[in-house]
């Protein structure tokens, strides 16, 4: 059996596995700790300061984050020290960027926002002097705005850790640091494949859905849970819809398996198809190679395809008739299809787009 470490946080005793940190600890007994930088399955890096405890006998804040923890360590999480560091921390990144609500569209759903009026913030102490960076708008799907940005580095680790994409990091130092491709390019001119990871991560308005902007607020979207159809993988996703129309994707990270929240560039931006006016909503049928396609009722367009699929099979037999199946189905809905082919027409000749 594993040896556990036991320590003390706000008057609770917990113990855990060696290695874990102060902040891991604290959420396994229900304990809030503020992050904005921390993002689970990626390196620890400390870099916003804002998940600061006191730790006893140590001689300043510690980051929760990245200390571990070890056996009789006390905490505590909750003192003045601490959300005056807090505080300080939250005000000093609101005044160094063009953090407008109004027309942000993360307003509702963004991390910098939550932790304001969690610690109670009217406004910053300090000039708000945004650093004049350009919008990236150079792609059709991912908007970027580094005024926004508070320097966490979650983009850059989701890019290089989860992803390996390794498009992203620091560049510049001091007043002047920024995030982005090499040599400061834009998305489009970079060796980016628009996976949206970055997007996923960024707990401000920064990175952004360039088709979500003024398509619906966060609370006014509608978030249901389903599987990527594109491939045969599986991918957990959520849809955020409006007036029954897909305004963005994201990964479902609580799910886990099988992709860990991540998606691809199709999963997450490949979704046009479904609200798209050329789409077919209602079976047409032609039923005289003269006539023109009418619209007809699906029990009627069953009716139709039953009629000549056992008229085909009567006059040629079974193998005259072949089913291509479709990537956009899920792996159910394809089993079910070459098991109707098989079983109820009687033939093997089935096949699958993708592997055309």
């Amino acid at each position: 059996m594993e040896k556990k470490v036991t320590l003390t946080i706000d008057g609770q005793e917990v113990s855990v596995t060696p290695g874990q940190t102060v902040l891991e600890a604290a959420r396994s007994l229900g304990i809030y700790i503020p992050t904005l930088c921390h993002y689970a399955n990626t390196t620890n890096v400390g870099a916003c300061r804002v998940c600061v405890v006191e730790v006893e006998n140590a001689r300043s804040l510690v980051a929760s984050c990245c200390m571990p923890v070890s056996p009789g360590m006390v905490v505590r999480t909750n003192t003045p020290a601490v959300r005056a560091a807090q505080k300080m921390i939250i005000e000093l990144l609101w005044s160094s960027g063009d953090h407008n609500c109004l027309t942000c569209e993360q307003n509702g759903a963004c991390e910098l926002q939550n932790l304001i009026y969690w610690l109670k913030i009217d406004k910053p102490r300090f000039p708000i002097e945004p650093p004049g960076h350009a919008m990236d708008e150079s792609n059709t799907m991912i908007s970027r705005d580094l005024n926004k940005c508070v320097l966490c580095g979650r983009c850059i680790r989701a890019c290089n850790e989860i992803q390996v994409n390794e498009v992203l990091d620091f560049s510049m130092r001091g007043s002047y640091a920024k995030v982005g491709p090499a040599f400061d390019t834009d998305y489009i001119d970079s060796t980016c494949v628009f996976c949206g990871e970055c997007l996923q991560v960024c707990p401000t308005g920064a990175i952004t859905f360039k088709q979500a902007k003024f398509a619906g607020r966060p609370w006014e979207l509608e978030k249901v849970h389903t599987t990527c159809a594109y491939c045969g993988v599986g991918c957990q996703m959520d849809l955020y819809v409006k007036d029954n129309r897909i305004i963005k994707v994201m990964g479902n990270r609580e799910y886990g398996q099988p992709n860990e929240g991540s998606l691809c560039v199709k999963g997450r931006f490949g979704m046009d198809f479904v609200s798209h006016p050329d789409r077919l909503t209602k079976p047409l049928v032609r039923r005289d190679k003269k006539e023109d396609l009418k619209e007809v009722s699906w029990d009627e367009a069953f009716a139709f395809i039953a009629d000549k699929l056992k008229a085909i099979k009567s006059e040629y037999g079974a193998d005259s008739i072949a089913g291509l199946a479709s990537a956009r189905c899920t792996n159910e809905e394809n089993y079910l299809f070459q098991k109707f082919l098989r079983a109820g027409i009687g033939t093997n000749n089935v096949d699958h787009c993708a592997r055309l």
